[in-house]
């Protein structure tokens, strides 16, 4: 479950983008788009979250892990048998001055919404499942689609699920250092203290999930086709 925040090419390379207004960027493109009514963002974010929150389900069943914020989340639930909802909503709370300041107060309150129903929603729902059976494979592959879908969500609308995305775009805009890169180092850092807390077979699994989440951003959400930070 990657923190995906997808920016088009030509943003990489502006200074920085202004707290209390959208990227220059944005309000570009959305002269070109119809914007989502408040109804519809309000399905999304009602959505999206329920979708990752299925994928957890997954993934924690199947004793796997993601990358990003939820990675982390997932590393201290194991090692600390504590909810995986309350850490994650813990672990998001400092990166909301970087979404603010990156981002700004729209997509920060979204994310904030986003971020908290999926701490709830995966505590819950395993109130209404109960699964049996469940093949590590099948649970990376159906979770990293899951987690995809859920991402495109909530990014069409303009929100996304907080944590190391939104630090490594604030740190591309304020200090260079590219987004895409420091996503990758994080990950990788992710994975490599995950070889201590589950076996390699399991993080293996993990990256497979990792790539059926990536894929399904990859083919679906092309900036100039449908426009979503």
């Amino acid at each position: 479950m990657t923190d995906t925040c997808p920016l088009p090419e030509q943003s990489r390379h502006r200074s920085g983008f202004h707290a209390s207004a959208p990227p220059q960027y944005m309000q570009k493109e959305s002269q070109n788009l119809i914007a989502h009514s408040l109804h519809e963002d309000f399905q999304a974010l009602l959505v999206g979250p329920l979708f990752m929150a299925l994928a957890v389900v997954f993934f924690r069943h199947a004793g796997l892990l993601t990358g990003g914020t939820a990675g982390l989340a997932f590393l201290l639930h194991y090692l600390s048998g504590w909810r995986f909802g309350w850490i994650f909503f813990l672990i998001n709370l400092p990166f909301y001055i970087f979404a603010i300041r990156a981002l700004g107060w729209l997509f920060t309150i979204k994310t904030f919404i986003a971020v908290a129903l999926l701490s709830v929603y995966s505590e819950l729902l395993p109130n209404f499942i109960h699964i049996d059976l469940l093949h590590p494979a099948f649970a990376a592959i159906m979770a990293g689609l899951l987690a995809g879908i859920s991402l495109l969500i909530l990014i069409r609308h303009k929100a996304s699920l907080g944590g190391l995305g939104v630090l490594a775009i604030f740190l591309q805009e304020r200090y260079g250092i590219r987004a895409g890169k420091f996503q990758m180092g994080a990950d990788c850092a992710i994975v490599l203290a995950s070889f201590f807390v589950v076996d390699p077979g399991r993080v293996a699994l993990s990256v497979l999930g990792a790539i059926a989440l990536n894929l399904v951003i990859a083919v679906n959400h092309r900036p100039g086709r449908y426009m979503g930070i």
